[in-house]
């Protein structure tokens, strides 16, 4: 839902062709993997080609176990201003709308499921489906001049679907005030709230992104699986079945390889050389 395009009768617009590379990967050191929307005259706007191309990526790398990160930023000026509204346009029909909309939500749930923490570096806006992103993603840098929002109610049309992500983000009311204003929020109200753990000066923003990912890079990526596939199975559970399932994942995970290598280095005093396994 970019906010820039609020044309209010249907245009056709030249397809983006499916050859056209609009995402871009780049492992930016080992275990490291940048994706960028790269949209940058539309702001970074999710065409159902952009959505179909970043689901490829993410599936490619699923199980790769030399990607222990993945970063998900924006070229240009902005992360991304949510969906196209000139392709929306174009094909007014119920059933482009679902194909779009449907396609948003498997994209959404790609990064939930793949294996892997998803960080998500955001500069410039992230707005409507591109708020829903950064909501989706495991962790959020912003830099502290990026501004968020969910504005569809500002041309009739309510971000129901960041609404799926957003109030799984941050507290009902404050997400309740984002779908219903449409108003922009600074980073430092996006930390407040929960949806981005931290803004740092634009100037470094890459640093403090590159920083998070080499911590988590230098874990185990068999204890990532298990840490993030368990993380949101237990949310939507209640309290006696999410410690039911906890205990469960906690053995699992004891009987692997690296938690043994961990322990033992722990309490020799020394640092683990993982297997990942």
């Amino acid at each position: 839902m970019a906010i820039a395009h609020t044309a209010t009768r249907a245009t056709k617009q030249p397809k983006i062709q499916p050859g056209t590379d609009l995402i871009l990967r780049e492992e930016v050191e080992p275990g490291i993997v940048r994706l960028t929307l790269y949209r940058p005259d539309a702001r970074n706007a999710l065409s159902l080609e952009l959505m179909r191309q970043l689901m490829t990526q993410l599936e490619s790398m699923a199980y790769d176990d030399d990607v222990r990160v993945v970063i998900l930023g924006g070229a240009g000026a902005a992360f991304c201003a949510g969906h196209d509204l000139k392709e929306l346009r174009a094909d007014p029909s119920p059933e482009f709308y679902n194909k779009v909309f449907s396609l948003a939500g498997r994209l959404m749930l790609t990064i939930a499921d793949f294996p892997r923490p998803v960080i998500a570096e955001v500069k410039g806006i992230a707005t409507a489906a591109g708020c829903q992103l950064v909501a989706t993603a495991d962790l959020a840098i912003a830099a502290d001049d990026a501004r968020f929002a969910t504005p569809g109610v500002n041309i009739g049309l309510f971000c129901s679907t960041p609404m799926v992500a957003l109030t799984r983000a941050v507290a009902p009311k404050h997400a309740m005030e984002m779908l219903l204003t449409g108003e922009m929020i600074d980073a430092e109200e996006a930390v407040r709230i929960g949806l981005i753990n931290r803004a740092v000066p634009a100037a470094e923003l890459t640093q403090a992104t590159m920083a998070l990912a080499r911590k988590i890079a230098a874990k185990s990526i068999q204890t990532l699986k298990f840490g993030k596939g368990a993380f949101y199975r237990q949310v939507d559970m209640d309290l006696k079945h999410a410690y039911d399932y906890a205990a469960h994942i906690m053995t699992e995970n004891m009987q692997a390889l690296d938690a043994e290598e961990g322990i033992d280095a722990f309490l020799q005093k020394r640092k683990p050389v993982w297997q990942d396994c």
